[in-house]
């Protein structure tokens, strides 16, 4: 199943019921420019492997390029692309002065050592630096990255450029210009953005179930900051299977079970299942926080909750979405739901440039009045063509784009 393909038709549906004057839409279809990039690392064990990695930069009309870089085996071209792209409608969504990117290795990171992952990741970064830069593109963490490897890229690149860019990616450690709650905010912006849906329902989080797949860092810092909001966490999957408590998991003492066993199996006090049930769980709302390509036409009939969560990039697919709007699902799309993560990285990139840092409340007021803002948008959108927020966040996203490009007089 192409990611690429996916995300190409998710632009079409927008574009049938609000497509803007100009070429936007037939630019949207190609990315600007990518990179495919091989390169050497000397293994523990003496030999030397060759490593394929990539760099998408799909549209900068609204600003430099921006996006995550994930390590992982499945990590090829079309789902880069298809990332990258999904990146331009996000930061366009959430009203971040950015365009879209994104970047990836494959490479399964679990298999390597600590002093591996580090040569792997300055060889990625090494190979890729004459392509970015602080106005030009920006990365950032994604699945199976994080602040450390963000360390070994910013180090990398002052040694490319002969300065010191703390800019240059975001997701940093706070000890070199990382931004206070940079590790929560896709989290945190996604239950904003399921508070503000709650209360365009009239309801409230005080005892709405939630189960949810994936228990990564998005996972993770959604459910430890959706309980203290009053939702319940019935279930929890990751690679390895699934625990459930129909009363409420101990959300901490699984976080802590995850970091000392590597998954969420084995955890006391919870049943446990496979993982794939996960996506059938009886709950009010269920947050896939994965990969992409995980609700399709096979299973969107099992799925018992009414409000589903997008915290992964794409893990709708088209046939699903379609399922879901005919019998009363509604989904909070990525471009929405998980644009946390880049609306901070944003307000770390403006403060790396600016060298003057906020407190963490003041990153969280400014990111809840993001997500609230996005959302109104959205839903205003949503109601004023009588359909999806999916395709109301598209529409108004390929509109924000269109914008920028005939400003620049590219239409």
């Amino acid at each position: 199943m192409s990611v690429y393909q996916n995300a190409m038709r998710q632009l079409e549906s927008a574009a049938a019921i609000a497509a803007p004057a100009g070429a936007t839409v037939e630019s949207l279809k190609r990315p600007k420019r990518l990179f495919e990039v091989s390169f050497p690392v000397r293994m523990d064990d003496g030999s030397v492997r060759v490593f394929t990695g990539y760099r998408v930069q799909h549209d900068d009309s609204r600003g430099p390029f921006k996006g995550g870089i994930r390590f992982h085996p499945q990590t090829d071209l079309d789902e880069v692309k298809a990332l990258a792209f999904w990146m331009a409608i996000k930061c366009a969504v959430v009203g971040v002065p950015f365009g879209g990117g994104k970047g990836g290795v494959t490479v399964d990171p679990k298999q390597l050592s600590e002093a591996e992952l580090e040569r792997v990741s300055r060889g990625y970064f090494r190979a890729i630096a004459p392509f970015i830069g602080l106005d030009v593109d920006v990365p950032a963490p994604d699945v199976n990255t994080n602040p450390q490897v963000m360390s070994w890229f910013v180090d990398e690149y002052a040694r490319y450029a002969g300065q010191q860019v703390p800019g240059i990616v975001t997701g940093k450690p706070l000890a070199i210009g990382g931004s206070k709650g940079r590790m929560s905010a896709t989290g945190q912006g996604g239950l904003f953005a399921l508070d503000e849906h709650l209360k365009h329902e009239g309801r409230t989080a005080d005892g709405v179930t939630v189960a949810i797949q994936g228990f990564g860092n998005a996972g993770q810092h959604f459910a430890r900051l959706a309980i203290e909001r009053g939702y319940r966490i019935v279930a929890v999957s990751d690679s390895r299977g699934l625990v459930m408590n129909s009363a409420g998991l101990d959300v901490q003492a699984l976080v802590e079970h995850k970091n000392k066993t590597g998954s969420v199996v084995g955890f006391e006090g919870a049943e446990s299942g496979e993982a794939i049930e996960i996506l059938g769980f009886a709950c009010d709302v269920l947050v896939p926080a994965a990969l992409e390509n995980q609700l399709t036409a096979d299973n969107a009939a099992h799925v018992q909750a009414k409000i589903i969560l997008e915290l992964a990039n794409g893990p709708t697919t088209p046939e699903a979405d379609e399922y879901f709007a005919a019998n009363g699902v509604v989904v909070i799309p990525d471009v929405l739901a998980n644009a946390g993560g880049v609306a901070v990285s944003y307000f770390e990139w403006v403060q790396n440039r600016g060298g003057h840092y906020w407190s963490y409340d003041e990153v969280r007021a400014q990111l809840e009045k993001k997500m609230s803002r996005a959302y109104a948008d959205v839903r205003a959108e949503a109601d004023s063509y009588d359909t999806t927020l999916r395709k109301a966040a598209f529409i108004m996203g390929i509109r924000r784009i269109a914008e920028a490009k005939e400003a620049r007089g590219w239409q």
